[in-house]
C-alpha cells in the first residue's frame, strides 16, 4: 500500500518518519513593537474607528449540491490555482521550498517579500489572499465581513508569534514578530509587552461572537523558561492575560489558547485552567483550551480537566484538533498510526456530544462543556454533527458545538457544513481561522500551517475536484444562458 507523503500514513499503516520540507528558520525579523518607555501611559484597547458589529448572513446564492457556489468567481479561480498546486506533489513540494526560501531572514531586496513590489504583488494575489485576512486593520475587517457574508458564524483570528521547542535539537525557536531585549521601561519585559500589545491589536480586529486565538509562547523567553521549568508565570504575563481576557469577555469575544510543543504544554494547560476558573463561570466558555488527539495522553488529560471543571464549577472550553507538532514533539507520545489518531478524535468528539467521557456522564456527573471541533476531516465532523442533531431532536442532553477550518482550506467541508440543516434546527456554527500581518510575518504562518496540516494539504484531491466541478457548472451555465 502506498504511503501518504509526510508523517500522515494511510488508515492502517504506521506513521513513517517525518519529512522535513526545509530548514525550520521561518520568518523574517520585522521592526519590533515599541515597549513602554519610562513615564509613558498604559495603552488600552481603543474601539475601532468603524464599529465591528459583524453579523453572520444566510448562506448566500447557495446552489443545492454545490457547496462552493457561494464563492465569487475570483475566489473560485484562486482556489483552483491553489488546489491544483497542493493536490499535485510535483507542484507542491517545490512551492513549499520556494516559500521557505522567501521566509528566511536576511534576504536581499530582490527576495524580500515586503520590499520587492513585484514579488509582494504575486504572493498577495495568490497564497496570501487565499489564507490570510489582511496586512492592515482595514483589510482584516473587510475580510472578516466578507467571510461572515458567506454565512460563517465568525472568525478565529490569531497573532502569528510563537516559540516552538524542537525535541530533536532540544532547542526553542521563535517564529514571527520579535522585540529587542533592553527596549522599554525598567522592570518591563519587552517581549511580554510586545505580545500583549499585538494580542490586543488582534482582538480589536474582531467583534462579538468571534474568537481570538493566542499562543502563550509568543510572549518570549521569560515566559517559555517558566513553562519549561513548570514555574509560575511572571507577574507581568499574568497581568497581561488578565487584561486580555477581561477585555475580550466585555466585548463578547471568546479566547482560544492554542496547543503548543509538549515541552511547554503542561504549564500552558495550567495557565489556561486558571483563566477558565476566573472567566468561565457564567454557564458558558469564554476561554477554551486546545487538546491534540494525536497524543496518547489526551483522553486522560481531558478527564482530569473535566474533574477540575466539575469540582470547581466552571465551564470547560474544549477545542479538539488532531495535532500540530509532529515534527518537533517526542514521537513516542504520539499514536502509532493515523487510524489510532482518527479513532481517538472521534471517540472524544462523540463522547463530548453524548456527555459521556470515561466515568463522566455515567458514574460521575458530566460538567458544563462547550465544544469546538477544529478539523478538515469531513467524516469526523459530520459524524459529530449528525449525532448532535439527533440528540437535539430527541431531547437528549448534549453540549453546545461549533466547527472550524483554516481560512482558504477545506472550503468544501466548511460550506457543506453550512448547508447541513436538520428539520426544525438551525444550521451549525462554522468558523474560519485566519491570521493577519505583513507578508513576511504571514509567510512564516503559512509554512507552519502547511507543515502542521500536511494531511489536508497533500490530500486535497477531493477539494480540487469540488473546485473544478463548480468551475464546470459555471462554465456550462454561461453557455446555457447564451443559448
Amino acid at each position: 500500500m502506498k504511503l501518504a507523503l509526510g508523517p500522515f500514513a494511510t488508515a492502517k499503516t504506521p506513521w513513517p518518519a517525518p519529512t522535513l520540507i526545509a530548514s525550520r528558520r521561518y520568518g523574517k525579523p520585522t521592526a519590533p513593537r515599541q515597549a513602554l518607555a519610562p513615564g509613558s501611559p498604559q495603552p488600552t484597547l481603543q474601539p475601532p474607528a468603524v464599529p465591528l458589529d459583524h453579523k453572520s448572513s444566510p448562506l448566500r446564492n447557495s446552489v443545492a449540491g454545490y457547496p462552493l457556489s457561494v464563492l465569487s468567481t475570483g475566489n473560485l479561480l484562486r482556489s483552483l490555482l491553489v488546489t491544483t498546486i497542493s493536490s499535485h506533489r510535483l507542484l507542491l513540494i517545490p512551492s513549499l521550498y520556494a516559500l521557505s526560501f522567501l521566509a528566511r531572514p536576511g534576504r536581499g531586496l530582490l527576495f524580500d517579500v515586503d520590499r520587492n513590489p513585484v514579488l509582494h504583488a504575486i504572493l498577495r494575489r495568490t497564497f496570501y489572499d487565499q489564507f490570510c485576512a489582511g496586512e492592515t486593520a482595514e483589510q482584516t475587517k473587510a475580510c472578516v465581513d466578507g467571510l461572515k457574508s458567506l454565512g460563517f458564524k465568525g472568525v478565529i483570528l490569531t497573532y502569528a508569534k510563537e516559540t516552538v521547542f524542537d525535541h530533536i535539537t532540544q532547542s526553542a525557536q521563535e517564529h514571527g514578530r520579535v522585540s529587542r531585549a533592553g527596549d522599554g521601561a525598567p522592570g518591563v519585559d519587552p517581549e511580554i509587552e510586545s505580545w500583549r500589545r499585538g494580542t490586543l491589536e488582534t482582538a480589536a480586529q474582531v467583534g462579538e461572537g468571534d474568537f481570538l486565538a493566542i499562543k502563550l509562547t509568543g510572549a518570549g523567553r521569560e515566559v517559555t523558561t517558566s513553562f519549561a521549568n513548570n514555574a509560575p508565570l511572571p507577574e507581568q504575563m499574568h497581568s497581561a492575560l488578565t487584561e486580555i481576557a477581561t477585555t475580550c469577555k466585555a466585548r463578547g469575544i471568546k479566547i482560544i489558547v492554542d496547543a503548543e510543543s509538549q515541552h511547554f504544554q503542561r504549564a500552558i494547560d495550567l495557565a489556561t485552567l486558571d483563566l477558565m476558573r476566573t472567566f468561565n463561570r457564567d454557564g458558558y466558555a469564554a476561554v477554551y483550551n486546545t487538546y491534540q488527539a494525536y497524543l496518547k495522553s489526551t483522553a486522560a488529560n481531558i478527564e482530569n480537566h473535566l474533574e477540575e471543571a466539575g469540582r470547581e464549577g466552571f465551564t470547560l472550553g474544549l477545542k479538539l484538533v488532531r495535532g500540530a507538532y509532529i515534527l518537533s514533539d517526542n514521537r513516542s507520545r504520539i499514536h502509532d498510526t493515523k487510524q489510532d489518531t482518527d479513532d481517538a478524535y472521534n471517540t472524544i468528539a462523540q463522547g463530548a456530544v453524548k456527555r459521556h467521557i470515561g466515568d463522566f456522564g455515567g458514574a460521575r456527573p458530566f460538567p458544563s462543556v462547550d465544544l469546538l471541533l477544529a478539523s478538515h476531516n469531513k467524516e469526523s465532523l459530520f459524524a459529530a454533527l449528525k449525532l448532535h442533531q439527533q440528540r437535539t431532536r430527541e431531547g437528549k442532553p448534549t453540549v453546545p458545538i461549533a466547527f472550524g477550518q483554516l481560512h482558504g482550506m477545506s472550503d468544501q467541508v466548511s460550506f457543506s457544513l453550512l448547508q447541513e440543516k436538520s428539520e426544525g434546527l438551525s444550521g451549525p456554527d462554522v468558523y474560519k481561522c485566519s491570521t493577519w500581518g505583513s507578508m513576511g510575518e504571514c509567510l512564516a504562518y503559512l509554512l507552519r500551517r502547511a507543515v502542521e496540516n500536511r494531511d489536508a494539504v497533500l490530500r486535497t484531491s477531493d477539494e480540487h475536484l469540488a473546485v473544478k466541478r463548480e468551475c464546470w457548472r459555471r462554465f456550462k451555465s454561461v453557455f446555457a444562458v447564451a443559448n
